[in-house]
């Protein structure tokens, strides 16, 4: 396919029409700059596009899992649950993108291939599945942090004669499994919320487990009208709160150790947090993501309510995490997860006893077991962090490849630009607390970085980070994380969940309002550890 250039370079490229995009788009325009995004799907939404999958929802609270930047958008909107459903969060975008009048500024079911730093020009030429060529003096990568869908490499999978379904790639009319013999492969967050859902319509449903995860249940529940008047109320100050924690979520955080707290009053602590339901639960004590003894005793509770709740013995040790620590994967929040493995038509395939060998056109075949299924599902999880950047050809300075820099693992400064790349931001990018945040506050405060640092740079100016400032963040990066629990996983933080992808941990967990507070800091004195040339 031959590219068609397209004429007058915009401000402004921004890839991606979830919430990163849209904040954007509404930015540039209040600033006066040309902007045009480009969307691989047909709609806004970002993950909340693609993840349709039954009992797909957020884990974060609806009423803080929301924009602050319009305080008019924040008292029209009423979210209805205390964790907002796909649809409903799906709504709530659309519903922005129309308010703001941002889809004229959207090209639809348009995927970006490649995008090439013109040093001649300075300009950023991005090309698209459909052989055009769009110029921009900026591109901003707003491509989402679980938006690449990883498949898993199955010997015979695509034999399969059933259907096939990821859970990141859902069919948008729906899908019924009534009367189906279901098999899902995985264990992680879409699996937890899909599987009860799918137990109550399946004839049959054999999960296949290769490592169980830590969940808490999430006592969803109907916003009250009087919870619901009482943040509008009060948005700012809650707002404003929320920013000064280390996830810029309004958590009850816990002051002391886990181990200096009488046990008695520790376990009232967590039943208290465990019966309120959320991930608030994992901020019980202070120390559990530090101190190995502390983090125990949160998973040791866990795994009791395992066994309470789930009847048959051997089914209950196979779901029972033990090698690594709680909350060094994320955590799952869950709605009947646990109580599912009562249902006389689920079973459960422990893949650390019996391996998946090969699936044939009917079957799942295991070292002890032949299942057979009409539907496969993969909740198989997402090339984090990186996998949609990696996806897209990024050339900077000399031809460098994005992809080749990032070999042995993604290197950036503050999670917002990569050296030898100029004019090109990440949103949301590794080295910042993106997956360990209220992600839509982090795009707030992403976005609004660069959108300061564009208007101060100038069209027709550069900047690009510095390989010393970029390499002492990664240090700094690294170096925070250490002496942390995270490390001690192979989860998808550490990229442990794509064969061969580096084992580097990537998000930053040092704290939001540290980070805030230190890329406002970087900004206000010039942009330090960037190159600059303002126009």
């Amino acid at each position: 396919m031959t590219a068609t250039p397209l004429p007058s370079p915009k401000d402004v490229i921004v890839v991606g029409a979830g919430f990163a995009g849209l904040y954007l788009l509404h930015r540039l325009r209040e600033m006066g700059l040309s902007a045009q995004a480009l969307e691989a799907g047909d709609d806004v939404g970002g993950t909340w596009y693609w993840n349709r999958y039954p009992g797909a929802r957020c884990d974060v609270p609806s009423l803080q899992y929301s924009y602050s930047f319009s305080k008019e958008l924040q008292q029209e909107w009423t979210w209805s649950e205390k964790y907002a459903t796909q649809p409903e969060i799906l709504d709530y975008i659309r519903h922005v993108a129309d308010r703001f009048d941002l889809r004229g500024m959207i090209r639809f079911e348009t995927r970006v291939v490649s995008a090439v730093f013109d040093e001649a020009t300075s300009l950023w030429h991005v090309t698209t599945d459909q052989g055009e060529v769009l110029k921009a003096h900026y591109c901003i990568m707003a491509t989402g942090s679980l938006s690449a869908s990883r498949l898993p490499d199955i010997e015979g999978i695509e034999s399969f004669a059933g259907r096939t379904l990821h859970t990141g790639r859902w069919p948008h009319e729906g899908v019924d499994f009534t009367g189906r013999r279901v098999g899902v492969i995985g264990t992680g967050s879409s699996a937890v919320q899909a599987i009860p859902k799918i137990a109550e319509q399946a004839a049959q449903l054999t999960v296949f487990q290769r490592t169980p995860n830590f969940t808490v249940p999430a006592r969803n529940e109907v916003l009250p009208d009087e919870e619901v008047a009482a943040w509008k109320a009060n948005y700012d100050q809650h707002r404003a709160k929320a920013r000064d924690t280390r996830s810029a979520m309004l958590y009850d955080y816990g002051t002391r150790s886990a181990l200096e707290v009488p046990e008695a009053e520790r376990r009232a602590e967590m039943e208290r947090r465990w019966a309120a339901g959320g991930t608030n639960f994992l901020y019980a004590f202070n120390d559990v993501m530090r101190d190995e003894a502390s983090n125990q005793v949160v998973a040791d509770f866990i795994r009791e309510k395992i066994v309470e709740t789930v009847q048959d013995a051997e089914t209950a040790r196979k779901l029972m995490p033990r090698d690594y620590p709680v909350g060094a994967k994320r955590i799952c929040v869950d709605t009947d997860y646990y109580d599912t493995y009562n249902r006389p038509n689920v079973g459960l395939a422990d893949l650390r006893e019996e391996p998946i060998i090969r699936i044939n056109p009917t079957a799942v075949i295991t070292s002890q077991d032949e299942y057979p299924i009409d539907d496969l599902v993969l909740a198989t999880g997402f090339d984090a962090m990186t996998g949609a950047l990696s996806a897209i050809d990024i050339r900077g300075r000399d031809g460098e490849r994005l992809r080749e820099k990032w070999a042995a693992g993604p290197r950036t400064y503050m999670g917002l630009m990569t050296a030898g790349f100029p004019n090109l931001f990440i949103v949301n990018g590794p080295g910042s607390p993106s997956v360990l945040s209220n992600m839509v506050a982090s795009v707030e405060q992403n976005v609004d970085w660069i959108i300061d640092c564009i208007t101060a740079v100038g069209i027709g100016g550069s900047i690009e980070a510095d390989r010393s400032a970029e390499d002492a963040w990664v240090e700094h990066v690294n170096e925070v994380a250490a002496p942390t629990l995270y490390g001690k996983a192979a989860s998808w933080y550490m990229g442990a969940n794509v064969p061969g992808k580096p084992r580097v941990f990537m998000p930053y967990v040092g704290g939001w309002s540290n980070y805030a507070a230190k890329t406002a800091e970087v900004a206000a004195r010039g942009y330090e550890g960037f190159h600059v040339r303002r126009a």
